[in-house]
């Protein structure tokens, strides 16, 4: 069970790393778009390969089609509630540039949407970590590779934000030490309480976080990774997806 609390962490490390090296570095956005493109590859596998292949395969059709479309559903409405208050550019940069509308431009509420909007991020793909334990007593290798190499560029884009918008350093890395600690709690809760859970009921969880994950890589990381590395990102992002064939070939 602590094994997956400890993947967990792991997995939501990355966004504090990412935190640590936009505080002590002056990383090019161009090398941040780049990794976010790489990271978005990975991802992309891991849902298709990991969570929405086996769902079908152990699950069905049904439970999985059903799942996914929850998912995304669930995660865009979440997401255009967080943009409307100031947490669209949580994964950007340049904080100043919203991708729409705010209704809140303070900077404590733009803040506390950026952080909201990255634990939103966090709790599905950490819970599918913690479930993916449950088959054969391992971790799901692509699925750790996976999101924490998406954490990274999140960590380094969402703390250029806030630094932007007045938050402290010390603050800073308070946030996403408790993403870490939520990522934690939300791997071990999805092997807890998906335990007993029937085949129906996983592949409805496993496609409810690929949809969501599905969704959030293109309404803010892909949208990101072009903003700041061009047309070649393209070419990176399909790197990213056969880095995450072979893991899966490999596991």
């Amino acid at each position: 069970m602590w094994q997956a609390a400890m993947w967990g962490a792991v997995s939501g490390s990355a966004v504090l790393l990412g935190a640590l090296a936009a505080i002590l570095f002056k990383i090019p956005k161009k090398i941040i778009g780049y990794i976010m493109a790489f990271g978005t590859g990975v991802l992309i596998g891991a849902a298709a390969y990991e969570l929405l292949g086996e769902s079908v395969r152990d699950g069905g059709l049904m439970p999985t089609t059903g799942g996914f479309l929850v998912g995304a559903a669930v995660f865009t409405a979440f997401d255009v509630y967080i943009s409307r208050k100031g947490g669209g550019g949580r994964k950007r940069s340049d904080h100043g540039k919203q991708p729409c509308e705010e209704e809140d431009t303070g900077t404590g509420g733009s803040g506390l949407a950026i952080f909201v909007g990255t634990v939103m991020d966090a709790i599905p793909e950490s819970i599918m970590i913690g479930a993916s334990l449950l088959e054969g007593g391992s971790v799901s290798w692509l699925l750790v590779i996976a999101i924490f190499l998406s954490n990274i560029p999140e960590g380094l884009s969402s703390t250029a934000g806030l630094r932007k918008g007045g938050y402290s350093k010390g603050k800073i890395l308070m946030l996403w030490a408790s993403v870490m600690l939520i990522s934690a709690l939300s791997s071990l809760g999805g092997f807890a309480f998906m335990e007993n859970a029937s085949e129906a009921v996983m592949a409805f969880i496993a496609a409810f976080a690929g949809g969501g994950i599905i969704a959030m890589i293109a309404s803010t990381m892909m949208p990101e990774a072009y903003e700041e590395g061009g047309p070649v990102i393209g070419f990176i992002a399909s790197l990213g997806l056969l880095v995450s064939l072979v893991l899966d070939h490999l596991s």
